[in-house]
């Protein structure tokens, strides 16, 4: 059977997209992982359905690059916007729903894509560490010289740590420096440091906040390997945050067909 599919990146996020209206891919884990492949694949860090559902402009279904379906991803929540709007699913605005629930986005005419986010209403502290989930679970750890942190190995540490090795975690490195975050992120499923996790900068963001560090800023310009995003919040009461967004570029690749 032959299929075709779509490349998008996120500030260098990379994920197959496939138009899955008429359910005729049946994702299994073999077949999404030789597509991720970067050897012997299309190579990618997820594949991402856009299917038809119920109330909703449409449905995002996420694989990580493992070939296991994953939690929500922000980059591939962006991503999968500006694809339904090339296939004329939406225009500038989408109402769609991912593992963690709805959301809504914007596109706005510079090919920003802006994503509302879950709400978070809890974080963990523990001294320099926080744990929260933005729509999948992350771990974020305060640095120095955030150039110069072995993200691989440090964050596979963490990943496969007592606590987390079953269902894993997400390990973002944050520098903090002149108002300006910059993130560098290990992400479980790819297992291996990545350019750009939306999720990983959300939850550095917030964390920023609940560290006490934010300086009543609202919003923040974050610097990852693979560009810049931004991330707009209100802080509640209790560490709870509601009112979440994400705003960054969605790129288009290229289109191909592939044989199953």
């Amino acid at each position: 059977m032959m299929i075709t599919f779509y490349k998008y990146q996120g500030t260098g996020n990379d994920f197959i997209m496939i138009d899955n209206r008429d359910k005729k891919f049946t994702p299994d884990l073999p077949t999404i992982k030789k597509l991720c492949d970067r050897r012997f694949g299309i190579g990618a860090d997820g594949l991402i359905l856009l299917e038809n559902v119920k109330d909703y402009d449409f449905s995002m279904v996420y694989f990580n690059s493992d070939g296991a379906e994953s939690t929500m991803c922000g980059n591939g929540g962006r991503c999968i916007v500006a694809f339904a709007a090339f296939l004329d699913v939406i225009k500038n605005n989408a109402k769609f729903i991912a593992i963690d629930g709805g959301h809504e986005a914007i596109i706005y005419d510079t090919g920003i894509v802006s994503l509302k986010m879950k709400d978070v209403l809890s974080i963990e502290k523990s001294a320099n560490d926080f744990i929260l989930d933005t729509g999948s679970p992350h771990f974020v750890r305060f640095v120095d010289r955030i150039s110069e942190v072995d993200v691989f190995s440090e964050g596979r540490k963490i990943r496969i740590s007592e606590r987390f090795a079953a269902k894993g975690i997400n390990v973002n490195f944050v520098e903090l420096k002149e108002g300006m975050l910059n993130v560098r992120t290990y992400e479980r499923g790819v297992e291996d440091e990545t350019l750009s996790c939306g999720t990983g900068v959300t939850a550095s963001a917030l964390a920023v906040v609940s560290a006490g560090l934010a300086n009543g800023k609202e919003e923040y310009s974050i610097a990852v390997p693979g560009g810049s995003l931004k991330v707009k919040y209100k802080a509640q009461q209790g560490n709870s945050f509601t009112d979440i967004w994400l705003e960054g570029p969605a790129q288009f690749v290229f289109k191909g067909e592939i044989e199953l």
